[in-house]
């Protein structure tokens, strides 16, 4: 298997895999518009991830390249203890789909110590992309910091909340998300993630309804997977 070193090595088999028929079905069926798009799905970028040599230099440069696609690569290989506060805002403020933005805060920076502090700064965000980050960040805290303690998610409810009525399709979409995820995490979340269910369900907003209702169905149904986390208190030794 041949090593990518470069970033004209990475770019040079990205452009090989370029399909522009895979743009226009990425646009229609999940949404998926940006600039500068090859059209390869992420299953084939995990793959060529593979190849790529590890380096912060490179991950660098294949941002800046401004290829959809190389930006895409990037959380594949990257470093998560490279990451800075800096990085994180320079990177979320470039979002321009949910895929991308996905990526990104579902592993380095949700894995990242400063993962915590940023949601705060972006669920406000007036920008679709970026404050969806701020909702899946706190799905990437929950998978990437398993010891974090219960206060860490009753604190992000009030903002599930209160954010529920932004009807932006993948804003919405990323409320539900996080509130879902919350609600599995341990038994003591899932009454307090439903208790917040309940209380959006009773907001006037077409968002807050489906965003209420979709995850009473799947926190409140008999085959739901409640969790366990943090482990020292839900499954002592």
């Amino acid at each position: 298997m041949k090593k990518l070193i470069t970033a004209e090595d990475v770019l040079s088999e990205l452009k090989k895999m370029a399909d522009p028929e895979k743009v226009i079905s990425k646009e229609k069926k999940f949404g998926i518009t940006t600039s500068n798009s090859l059209g390869i799905y992420i299953k084939d970028l995990k793959t060529l991830a593979k190849q790529v040599k590890k380096s912060d230099e490179l991950a660098f440069e294949l941002f800046e390249s401004d290829v959809y696609e190389a930006k895409v690569l990037i959380p594949f290989f990257f470093n998560p203890k490279s990451i800075t506060p800096e990085l994180i805002e320079q990177w979320i403020a470039s979002f321009d789909t949910w895929e991308i933005c996905d990526t990104y805060c579902m592993s380095f920076m949700g894995q990242s110590q400063y993962a915590y502090d940023k949601i705060f700064e972006y669920v406000n965000h007036k920008n679709e992309f970026q404050k969806r980050a701020g909702f899946v960040l706190m799905v990437g805290h929950h998978f990437g910091h398993k010891n974090a303690p219960n206060t860490d998610f009753e604190a992000f409810l009030p903002i599930i909340k209160s954010q529920a009525t932004d009807e932006r399709n993948f804003v919405k979409k990323a409320v539900n998300w996080a509130l879902r995820t919350i609600g599995k995490r341990n038994k003591d979340l899932n009454k307090l993630a439903l208790t917040t269910a309940h209380e959006i369900l009773t907001l006037d907003s077409k968002s807050a309804q489906w965003i209420a209702k979709d995850a009473i169905k799947e926190l409140e149904s008999p085959k739901v997977n409640i969790q366990d986390y943090p482990r020292s208190i839900y499954r002592p030794k």
